[in-house]
């Protein structure tokens, strides 16, 4: 038995009693069709069960676009989310996503290796990662190569690049006072990589919300990781082996929360008896260990949807020119059993 092909733009417009070119009209939400003969369409699309091919109709309209998503970030659960949710939104506009990794520019950035990757693919745009987002060097590359730039978790108004943002230091500041609401006092804390550009922020909301409530910041109790689970493990000792230990600490992100809880559950101390342990992300990883982790919600799909929008946008026609800083300030905890009452 022979395969069915797909239904064709053609044979909607056999359907509808309109031309194939209404029919594209209606694919692009064009404003050209009258109501009647939109529903008529819509109809027959729906009666045959046609699929567009997004790449097809992108190409016939002039629209499909390839937008670059680059990163070199060491957190595999906040790339999953936010490389799914680019895919979702550059196939809903009809957009093709390019994912490079550029881990090999970290330090000295060699101009005609990135010239010549990104040249050969021909980007109408590109989404930028942290820490790449604060890469002054390869933000200014770009600008010189004339490729659009959405940096996403570093916003300077001063800079031409666009960019998308969540409020790190807010989040933190709200993480920090329910670890206090609870009964911690001795608080710890484990920043990122000093490179990323949230680490500072979100180490400044945990600092301003101690001081807030009248808790002396402890530099004793803040520790320097990495933003990746092995990061957060290793540290758990140089945690639990201070002379007055923390009762609770905060890790700036999930990945190292939850190799902080493996860590202390190694060294035999229960979690949250012992130690209540938060984290900030609310990756998949958050949901998946035991106990479950009390986290930021960070809306990373949001971010990432929000970042090929702009970059739709950027490369349009009717694009003016100005850069657009957009900032998510929406702050969620998610409540888990990592966090316990301390009386």
């Amino acid at each position: 038995m022979s395969k069915r092909q797909p239904i064709t733009i053609k044979e909607v417009a056999e359907e509808a009693g309109v031309s194939q070119m209404t029919v594209s009209r209606v694919l692009n939400k064009q404003k050209l069709v009258k109501e009647s003969t939109r529903l008529r369409v819509e109809a027959a699309i729906a009666t045959l069960n046609y699929r567009p091919n997004l790449m097809a109709r992108g190409l016939a309209g002039g629209k499909s676009k390839l937008i670059g998503l680059a990163y070199y970030n060491p957190s595999p659960s906040y790339l999953s989310a936010l490389l799914v949710s680019a895919l979702k939104e550059c196939r809903n506009l009809g957009h093709h996503l390019v994912i490079e990794d550029l881990s090999d520019i970290e330090g000295v950035l060699d101009d005609s290796v990135i010239v010549k990757r990104l040249s050969s693919i021909r980007l109408d745009g590109l989404i930028l990662a942290p820490p790449l987002s604060s890469n002054q060097a390869l933000l200014k590359l770009m600008q010189d190569m004339g490729i659009p730039v959405v940096a996403l978790s570093f916003r300077d108004p001063q800079s031409n690049h666009s960019s998308v943002a969540f409020d790190d230091t807010a989040a933190a500041f709200a993480m920090t006072e329910l670890l206090i609401e609870k009964g911690h006092k001795r608080i710890g804390f484990i920043r990122g990589p000093r490179e990323h550009p949230s680490s500072p922020q979100r180490q400044v909301g945990y600092e301003k919300a101690l001081k807030a409530h009248g808790i002396s910041v402890d530099k004793e109790l803040i520790f320097e990781g990495d933003f990746t689970f092995k990061s957060g493990m290793q540290l758990a000792n140089k945690v639990l082996d201070v002379d007055a230990p923390p009762t609770a600490v905060f890790a700036s992100n999930d990945d190292m929360a939850a190799g902080l809880i493996a860590g202390a559950q190694r060294r035999g101390v229960k979690v949250p008896s012992g130690l209540s342990i938060v984290g900030f992300d609310d990756t998949a990883i958050a949901a998946a260990i035991w106990p479950r982790l009390t986290t930021v919600k960070q809306p990373i799909a949001e971010m990432a949807q929000t970042a090929v929008d702009m970059i739709s946008d950027i490369t349009s026609a009717d694009w003016r020119g100005e850069p657009a800083h957009v900032t998510i300030d929406t702050i969620q905890i998610v409540e888990r059993e990592s966090l316990t009452q301390r009386n």
